[in-house]
């Protein structure tokens, strides 16, 4: 069966899409080392949480998007270009994302968490990355308290967990 330009054509787009990934990604990893570098631990990829951030501060109650700005549409960036090819698709898909994306950030902040939103364009530059970062974790830093534990008490010790365990046990 032979194939057509348009097949073709097609063939090639399934196979880019393909290639484009959930988690992982370049800017996720400029991201994460950048928050690493400044001494700070997180969670990646929350599934309990809506818009599953891709990276999460539980300490501090932030949840990290990192975005493309082609797929997500950062406004005035170069690379939010409209395709040539099926516009109409494309307009779809593109509002779609931004209306996720926009559900995900109230869902979040209804339930007390504060949100950060990276654009794939601004971690081309580690420095300034790790700038904007210190300034967006101080930001919620000074308007949020951090959660706080209360003290455990001997008798409700649980002595079937390796010492040194604070993570809840979680079953599945």
């Amino acid at each position: 069966m032979p194939v057509t330009e348009a097949g073709e054509i097609s063939l090639r787009r399934s196979a880019n899409m393909r290639a484009v990934r959930r988690a992982d990604t370049k800017p996720e990893m400029a991201v994460r080392r950048a928050l690493h570098a400044l001494g700070h631990r997180f969670r990646l990829q929350r599934q309990d949480l809506p818009g599953r951030p891709d990276i999460v501060l539980p300490r501090y109650g932030v949840a990290i998007f990192v975005h493309g700005c082609f797929s997500h549409r950062h406004e005035g960036c170069p690379k939010t270009t409209m395709p040539k090819t099926r516009k109409d698709f494309w307009s779809a898909k593109f509002e779609a994302n931004i209306t996720r994306d926009a559900r995900a950030l109230h869902a979040l902040e209804e339930r007390g968490w504060q949100t950060i939103t990276v654009w794939e364009c601004q971690t081309k530059h580690p420095q300034i990355l790790s700038q904007r970062l210190i300034s967006a974790i101080e930001g919620v830093r000074r308007r949020v308290k951090p959660p706080t534990h209360p003290p455990a008490s001997l008798g409700s010790r649980n002595t079937s967990a390796p010492s040194g365990n604070s993570f809840p046990q979680v079953s599945r």
